[in-house]
This record gives structure tokens, C-alpha cells and sequence, in this order.
């Protein structure tokens, strides 16, 4: 009697698609992470960054209001943890309006310009103002606010 030998097998080979199927998942668990940090990065580059803003709404932020006669007015707001609002315009009546808007403000103990002027809320809000006089009477004035 002799024995028997079982039929070889041949080897069992994986199907094309098996292969894509697992270099795809491969691909996603590797790149996915990388793809997610560069796409972070990219969406949180430009946070911050001073941008152009209605000036009304920047002075209602400052709680003050724009001068009657202001002209070349320019307004930007950069957000983030705290946001930082900025106005600069020409008038003619820089005293007698930040008389008005201002009343409560202190004078800085450092000035570079011919005024300054910082007036606080609550400890929450600050406004700077600086007020620089041109020739014929005409002042440029910038109002900073920033919150905590």
C-alpha cells in the first residue's frame, strides 16, 4: 500500500485590487495627519492680521463716533484673543471733539505727538488717542482700541 500525497496547492496570490485597497488606507493614515497640520497652519496664518474695517463700527467699538468734518479716514481690526481696532482721519476740530467723545480720558504719561489722551472701561476697554497738529489747523488723529 502505498501513501497517498495530497494535490499541492498552488499558492494563493492577492487580487489586484487588495493592493489599492490597502495602499489607499495606508495613505490616509499616514498623509491624513500631515494634510490636517498643513491645512492648520494655513487657516491660522493670517489670524491677527490687522485688517480694513468700517469705521463706524471700529468708533463704536472705541465708543466714540467720527467727527462731522473728518476726511481720509482709514479704519483696520485685527481679532484673535483680544481685538485691536484702529482709526486715523484729518479734522479740524480735534480738541472740541475729543473733548466731547473722550471726557473721562487721562493724559499718557509719554507723548511723541501734541496730545494724548487714554480713557479705560471698566479695565476692559482701551482707547489711545493721539492727536497731531498739521499746517493751517488741521490735526491727524489716531484712536486705538484694544480690549482684554
Amino acid at each position: 500500500m502505498g501513501e497517498e500525497k495530497a494535490p499541492k496547492r498552488k499558492p494563493v496570490k492577492a487580487r489586484p485590487w487588495t493592493w489599492v485597497w490597502a495602499t489607499a488606507v495606508m495613505t490616509v493614515i499616514c498623509a491624513g495627519p500631515l494634510a490636517l497640520l498643513a491645512w492648520g497652519a494655513m487657516a491660522w496664518d493670517e489670524i491677527g492680521e490687522a485688517k480694513p474695517a468700517d469705521c463706524s463700527d471700529v468708533m463704536t467699538f472705541a465708543r466714540g463716533t467720527l467727527p462731522a468734518d473728518a476726511r481720509d479716514a482709514r479704519c483696520t481690526a485685527a481679532h484673535w484673543q483680544d481685538t485691536v481696532a484702529e482709526a486715523e482721519f484729518r479734522t479740524d476740530r480735534a480738541g472740541a471733539w475729543l473733548a466731547a467723545t473722550y471726557p473721562a480720558g487721562e493724559t499718557a504719561y509719554s507723548c511723541e505727538v501734541d496730545v494724548c489722551v487714554r480713557a479705560s472701561y471698566d479695565e476692559v476697554l482701551f482707547v489711545d488717542v493721539s492727536i497731531a497738529y498739521e499746517d493751517g489747523g488741521t490735526a491727524l488723529v489716531r484712536v486705538k482700541a484694544f480690549d482684554l
